[in-house]
């Protein structure tokens, strides 16, 4: 018979609804008859000891958050009865563990990708279209279609463009921000070729564009200024068709899964996020990175509160103060703003079972399962180190998706307990954290990691999901985003526009 809830931790105050439970039913959990005091939602939290008023209320074996008021065994938990215990900025001290994750060699699990000229890896072999600026969205659309139409065959994965608002009327570190990222965007391998738009009156105009691209190879990344040519999509056209031509000197060979770059995403979390998806894609991470690949983990806000986990793990002192930074300067962010730095989560979690922030960092952290902590990435530059690398990047969904790409990803692992068809500019695996969300959206969710809370073992899922991954990289499969064309960008602002 299927449990009616689950204890994560031992330490744990709080048990998870695994159902609907309502107000008057009997369960029994660990040996112990506990009646149900008010109807809590599958996901939601329900008491298992009395927790006095300003007790923690503990979950994964650490507080998140304080009981405003006493609650009684067989309580619903969440925000009526509990608050946050942040605030503000804090004052770390370098604690290193010895339980982490390190590369334990090159191992003989292989994918086929594409190895371009500069020896980086590609798992497909895709055009991009990147505009300097928002003005030529639209044109750069039309390109694209017209380009797709002619170009995407069994060589070629298709022809994109990626809108954005920017590249003008921007100042300081917005101006540099898109330049960075838009930069790491056109190097990055899954693009043969890469045709960069600019409209010519921009503060992101082309020439100036190029000192942020930096070296560059000419057959791979082509330029056109739109207003300095008499048609503009023919033009445009003809430069995508030496890409293609280029693009189709590549072919798949077989390759070391050390060479892949992962990305891990979280959006729309719900109760269950910290117990199936995020736990699984962690558990990935490590397998990932004991094989000699890299992962990647970013928005940071939802760091705070389990972010001395993270530090932790740091692979040295250096690395430690670099955490210490990335989560600080994000505080002092939300402090210039005038803005509440824990204000957080969202109404779309709080309805799927979170109630702080601390319960939903401690959660987004297992994403990076127990990986040393090799670097820390600022906002647009690219990864350099195998293991788990860090990401500075806030919590918005598409923000954080984009960052992640730029950064070199070559695909993007997204759990999420509510669903969204969003899907970045690399293939965007969305794993449910409930098998009713999996069932409900077979055109959004590509993969269930409900099926953890119904039998089957972390072990066994994980090595599931990681063979997907690996059909998934050499192109025998497309994530949903990738089958119906949602690939899309956003860019980070924080200042002003002219």
């Amino acid at each position: 018979m299927r449990e009616s809830t689950i204890v994560i931790h031992e330490r744990d105050n709080v048990t998870i609804a695994l159902r609907d439970l309502t107000p008057g039913e009997s369960i029994i959990i660990e040996g112990e008859e506990i009646i149900v005091q008010q109807a809590v939602r599958a996901g939601h939290k329900l008491a298992r000891k009395p927790i006095p008023l300003n007790e923690n209320v503990v979950k994964y074996g650490y507080p998140i958050g304080k009981a405003s008021s006493p609650i009684e065994i067989g309580e619903w938990v969440h925000t009526h009865n509990v608050e946050t215990n942040l605030s503000g900025t804090l004052d770390y001290e370098y604690q290193p563990t010895t339980d982490k994750v390190t590369s334990q060699g090159q191992s003989e699990r292989t994918f086929q990708g594409y190895v371009r000229k500069n020896g980086e890896v590609g798992i497909r072999n895709e055009i991009w279209i990147i505009n300097t600026v928002g003005c030529i969205n639209k044109t750069a659309e039309v390109v694209a279609k017209m380009a797709n139409e002619q170009h995407k065959d069994e060589q070629i994965d298709g022809v994109f463009h990626f809108s954005h608002l920017f590249g003008c009327s921007q100042l300081g570190d917005d101006l540099h921000n898109t330049q960075k990222l838009l930069s790491s965007l056109v190097h990055h391998p899954n693009a043969a070729g890469v045709l960069v738009m600019g409209l010519g009156c921009e503060n992101n105009y082309i020439a100036e564009f190029k000192k942020v691209i930096g070296d560059f190879d000419e057959d791979r990344v082509k330029f056109i200024s739109v207003q300095e040519t008499t048609d503009e999509i023919e033009h445009s056209l003809d430069l995508i068709d030496e890409l293609a031509d280029y693009a189709r000197s590549f072919k798949r060979e077989t390759l070391p899964v050390s060479k892949l770059k992962v990305g891990l995403k979280c959006g729309g979390s719900d109760g269950f996020s910290g117990i199936t998806g995020n736990p699984l894609l962690g558990a990935f991470s490590d397998k990932l990175i004991q094989q000699g690949g890299a992962t990647v983990l970013t928005e940071v806000p939802e760091m705070f509160g389990a972010e001395t986990i993270l530090m932790s793990r740091a692979r040295d002192d250096e690395t430690f103060h670099k955490i210490v930074d990335l989560v600080n300067d994000f505080k002092e962010y939300f402090l210039r703003h005038d803005q509440n730095v824990y204000e957080n989560p969202s109404p779309g979690n709080k309805q799927g079972g979170i109630t702080t922030l601390e319960e939903k960092s401690l959660g987004n952290v297992q994403k990076g399962g127990f990986g040393e902590v090799v670097d820390v990435l600022p906002y647009g530059e690219r990864m350099a180190s195998e293991g788990l690398n860090l990401l500075q990047g806030p919590g918005n969904d598409l923000v954080s998706t984009t960052a992640l790409a730029a950064a070199g990803a070559h695909l993007v692992l997204f759990t999420t307990g509510r669903g969204t068809p969003f899907g970045g500019p690399v293939p965007t695996v969305k794993i449910s954290t409930n098998s009713a969300l999996a069932e409900k959206k077979k055109n959004w969710i590509d993969f269930n990691a409900g099926a953890l809370v119904e039998g089957k073992s972390k072990e066994e899922l994980t090595d599931e999901f990681f063979d997907y991954i690996v059909e998934l990289a050499s192109g025998s499969k497309q994530t949903n985003n990738e089958k119906f064309g949602f690939k899309e960008i956003s860019i980070f602002k924080d200042g002003v526009i002219l």
